[in-house]
């Protein structure tokens, strides 16, 4: 059985690099919840509205506003919080950005993380280091089967090579100088996570959302193309059960890990479309974009043996309760219910589900 344990987290000293963000978010208040003390570092949120705002994340936690790129002060944040733990997930995640602004990626994506593991080499206190790269890491052939940890890197757009490069360096710096200091570093890649709150570009959930509020037709791209979505709530909790299990037995936990959904849930941008339609009501509807994009994979699943088999690891929420979940979320934005309170309830109801 999958244990989160109050007891390891109560009082312990966590960072989280990107915590601004719609993941960074939810990981903020799970760890708030298990009675962490929760230190941030990232830059104000990039949209408006943003899930960090409406529930008011500021006054939960401390932070420091500023740029993974520049060293001097990433240096002072792991001085100023000495942290146990460190969730590095400050990065630009969007793979059409990436096209746009191919330089900036690389260098918030790789020069970014070599300057958080280079701020904790020289930290001293930190035990476990997570390094969140991303599914989109494996040298994408299209294959019908899960990507495993020990497949190929790779990746033809910037955002995929940036965060293979940033999945390697963390290897590095394990080998090299983490594992001497008794720091267990982990990489985790995580399929397509959905959830109340995200609101980035380029994203087809909240594009979807976008439209539906503003009583318009939605437009999506690449219908046919497939990805393993999921919940946030699931691969975050995979992310702290590994940090456990990093803490107490080190080395042998050290590593790559997949954290995606069951293969029944690996469905494409059409079905998950027509779900998240239905689930909003009010005669929401899609078209399909023919406008031209860059290229993306039409094909991409996860194979997470090695977490079921080693951490009791398994997506909880079938796809279509994940999706009513994440519509409640956004609705409550909408209807001025309270948005913290809404979140919290939700990580309450599946951190029950996993200790059953």
């Amino acid at each position: 059985m999958l244990v989160l344990d109050p007891f390891f987290w109560k009082e312990r000293r966590v960072l989280i690099t990107g915590h601004t963000g719609f993941k960074g978010t939810w990981l903020c208040l799970w760890l708030k919840s298990l009675g962490a003390k929760v230190y941030g570092f990232a830059l104000r949120p990039t949209t408006n509205p943003a899930l960090y705002t409406d529930v008011e994340l500021d006054n939960v936690i401390e932070s420091v506003t500023g740029d993974v790129r520049d060293y001097a002060t990433v240096f002072d944040v792991f001085r100023t919080f000495s942290p146990e733990v460190v969730f590095h997930l400050a990065a630009q995640s969007i793979v059409h950005e990436s096209y746009r602004s191919p330089v900036d990626t690389l260098a918030v994506n790789i020069m970014g993380t070599v300057n958080v593991l280079e701020a904790a080499r020289c930290s001293l206190g930190i035990r476990v280091f997570i390094n969140v790269t991303s599914d989109k890491c494996y040298e994408n052939e299209d294959s019908e089967l899960g990507y495993r940890e020990t497949d190929k890197l790779g990746g033809r757009d910037p955002y995929s090579v940036s965060k293979s490069c940033a999945d390697l360096i963390g290897t590095a710096y394990y080998r090299s100088f983490l594992d001497s200091n008794r720091v267990a570093l982990a990489s985790v890649r995580a399929g397509n996570v959905i959830g109340g709150g995200d609101w980035a570009d380029h994203r087809l959930v909240p594009d979807m959302i976008r439209a539906f509020s503003c009583g318009k037709r939605a437009h999506i791209r690449n219908p046919n193309s497939t990805r393993p979505w999921q919940h946030v709530l699931e691969p975050l909790s995979g992310y702290l059960a590994l940090a456990q299990k990093l803490y107490s037995e080190g080395r042998s936990y050290a590593g790559s890990w997949n954290f995606g959904p069951a293969h029944t849930d690996v469905q494409s941008v059409a079905w998950l479309a027509d779900k998240i339609a239905t689930a909003w009501g009010d005669d929401a509807n899609w078209g399909i974009d023919d406008s031209q994009y860059p290229y993306e994979a039409k094909t991409l699943k996860l194979d997470s043996s090695k977490s079921a088999s080693h951490l009791e690891w398994r997506a909880r929420w079938k796809l279509e309760q994940a999706i009513l979940r994440t519509v409640d979320i956004y609705r409550s934005g909408q209807q001025s219910v309270n948005v913290r309170e809404k979140c919290l309830k939700q990580i309450k109801e599946y951190q029950d589900l996993i200790s059953q």
